[in-house]
């Protein structure tokens, strides 16, 4: 069932937090939601000016506390290392706002839930973005595997490779555990992978055995570099369905391969993120490919795509229908699908549990 989501009665005026890659997404996203770029605040009163003026912010504020201190401002873009998610969402949400906040939303699981928790009794809206559930076709994987089309699960495969690190040199703050928190391509991309393949499935991974390499150990000259650059994992999902996830950040020639599908025992479904305008369902008679076309979509999917069919939509129409749900939901409105803080508590538990079993070599199972 579709929701109706309509604008805000006035303008959502942003802050964001961070000036890099993810801060200039997320703008770009407030100004297609028609949202206000009240503010900016980074590492210093310098870096905050320069991303004011990179990004087409209205103002600089010497500090995050400064710019939460604005009651003018309606909604708290976290866009920083992922260490300093948990204070800056906690800050955000006791000074009465809103919060857009990168994930992971946090590196461990109890700062997550208690984030969760505050949000709820606050009344407030905070959202985690995994886009990928925006994407219109993998909204229509998600309404043929719930109509029943694929019939009842039996098995899932899921990928998501990158090779953005694959040379033994390249360097990246998320390599620093201080920075990046204990698990880096499971938490950074991994969290994308389980949530499309829950969120599609309509069903949750109960427990979970899970392998982690480090490849470069010593990369650009650090030393006993301790978080994953690939990870393999065998899931059991709530109805019985088995499968396997593999992510890697160290695979030459994949650069944002993700990849979900489910098989029923009538019919696969297959979605992959580098060609989202089209479905892949397969049966034993024959294949055939679904392209996105709004006339003949589910209504979820019809929402989303905002262009006719054959203009292609991509990762920034993705984000932008997030960013303008999360928007909508500040309204008022009840948005289908919009993560939640509850998400990103989800995707820190399943974190968890990946680096439980992987430390043990057993299984471990998913807490609720």
């Amino acid at each position: 069932m579709t929701t109706d989501v309509s604008a805000p009665a006035r303008a959502v005026h942003a802050g964001i937090i961070g000036g890099g890659f993810m801060a200039a997404v997320h703008s770009r996203a407030a100004r297609a939601a028609s949202g206000a770029l009240a503010g900016s605040a980074s590492s210093s009163a310098g870096r905050a000016a320069e991303a004011a003026e990179r990004l087409g912010i209205a103002a600089a504020y010497d500090s995050a506390e400064e710019l939460l201190a604005d009651p003018a401002i309606d909604v708290i873009h976290v866009c920083t290392p992922n260490t300093t998610h948990a204070d800056y969402a906690r800050a955000a949400l006791l000074a009465g706002k809103h919060v857009i906040c990168e994930k992971p939303l946090a590196t461990n699981a109890a700062d997550a839930a208690e984030l969760a928790g505050l949000a709820a009794e606050r009344g407030l809206v905070a959202a985690v973005p995994f886009i990928y559930r925006f994407h219109p076709m993998a909204r229509e994987a998600r309404a043929r595997i719930a109509a029943g089309d694929a019939g009842p699960l039996v098995s899932v495969h899921g990928a998501y490779l990158q090779d953005w690190l694959a040379d033994p040199q390249a360097d990246d703050w998320r390599v620093d555990p201080a920075l990046g928190g204990p698990s880096r391509a499971f938490a950074d991309i991994g969290s994308h992978l389980v949530d499309l393949l829950e969120f599609v499935a309509g069903e949750r991974i109960l427990r979970l055995n899970a392998r982690t390499r480090t490849v470069y150990p010593n990369r650009a000259g650090r030393d006993a570099i301790a978080t994953e650059d690939l990870v393999a994992v065998v899931v059991e999902l709530a109805g019985g369905a088995i499968g396997t996830l593999l992510i890697s950040q160290v695979a030459p020639g994949r650069k944002n391969a993700l990849v979900v599908e489910l098989s029923g025992a009538r019919e696969t479904v297959r979605f992959e993120q580098e060609r989202p305008e089209r479905l892949w369902l397969g049966r034993v008679d024959g294949s055939r490919l679904v392209d996105r076309d709004p006339a003949r979509l589910s209504s979820e999917a019809a929402r989303l795509s905002l262009v006719p069919a054959g203009h292609p939509m991509g990762y920034q129409d993705a984000f932008n229908a997030f960013v303008a749900d999360a928007y909508a939901a500040i309204g008022g409105a009840r948005p289908e699908g919009l993560p939640d803080f509850a998400d990103g508590l989800r995707s820190a538990r399943v974190t968890e549990a990946v680096l439980a079993s992987a430390r043990s070599g057993d299984w471990a199972e998913v807490a609720a």
